[in-house]
């Protein structure tokens, strides 16, 4: 069975212990990168944190889906979407390349 992800909440705290921080300032910081992020990818479109991946704003078009209890089919409008693209390093770091 894979490990609980960290809460917010655990994050801040061994932010705050690694770099020899309080928690209300890593508290704040990690606030204020949110809403950098969410504020820069709704104005570029894209927002890029190095090293770590991106978060990019997409078009979804318009298409035919089913729903699965009636079979029925029905048209899903066109919509915007927010995607997160891994970065290289990060995802080779977590799941290293096969050679």
């Amino acid at each position: 069975m894979p490990a609980k992800p960290l809460t917010k909440s655990q994050l801040v705290t061994k932010l705050a212990k690694d770099l020899d921080m309080t928690k209300i300032h890593v508290n704040g910081f990690l606030d204020q990168l949110h809403k950098i992020a969410v504020t820069e990818t709704k104005k570029a479109g894209q927002f890029t944190l190095p090293g770590f991946g991106k978060l990019v704003k997409s078009h979804r078009k318009a298409r035919m889906g089913r729903n699965p209890q009636t079979g029925e089919s029905l048209k899903i409008p066109a919509k915007t979407v927010v995607k997160f693209r891994v970065a290289k390093a990060c995802k080779d770091s977590i799941i290293p390349p096969k050679r």
